[in-house]
């Protein structure tokens, strides 16, 4: 079976998809920021973005929760903002990524309009910069977030059945 990573920068639409596209698959659902250790949410919540050591850890447990879910299947969000993020998730076994992506105005409007949740909008720009689009040797598809979240749905169920 395989786990769909929900990729993509903040305010991309990764927690709306993903808990959607495991309901309608029947498979169990993570939200990467649990992941996050205490000290990564507090850096991101003043405003400073995470480096590679920071991401490291919290890397490894969304490969560690891939790796336990590889028999049963799963969806988990994660950044993944670059190729060597990826890398560490593929290490958990077989992943496929389903990229959410789209216009910076979208993006922030979105992250201004939301509530409760910890990220800035002044680290999009961060986030933008540090992302690296998926590369061939990679499995998975991009979306464009201005479409609907059951639209971008049906995309990523029909580039999984292709794949098969």
């Amino acid at each position: 079976m395989i786990v769909i990573v929900v990729m993509g920068v903040s305010g991309s639409g990764k927690t709306t998809v993903g808990t959607a596209l495991a309901e309608r698959l029947g498979v169990d659902y993570a939200e990467a920021d649990t992941f996050h250790p205490k000290a990564n949410i507090d850096k991101m919540s003043s405003g400073h973005p995470l480096n590679d050591e920071d991401r490291q850890p919290w890397l490894e447990a969304i490969a560690a929760w891939i790796s336990d879910h590889q028999s049963s299947g799963g969806v988990v969000t994660s950044s993944a903002l670059k190729y060597r993020y990826r890398d560490v998730l593929r290490g958990g076994g077989d992943v496929w990524f389903l990229h959410l992506h789209g216009d910076r105005a979208l993006l922030a409007d979105r992250m201004k309009t939301r509530s409760g949740h910890f990220m800035p909008v002044s680290l999009l720009d961060s986030q933008l910069a540090d992302l690296e689009q998926l590369r061939p040797d990679e499995s998975g598809l991009v979306a464009d977030i201005a479409h609907t979240p059951e639209e971008i749905i049906a995309s990523a169920l029909s580039a999984l059945e292709d794949r098969k």
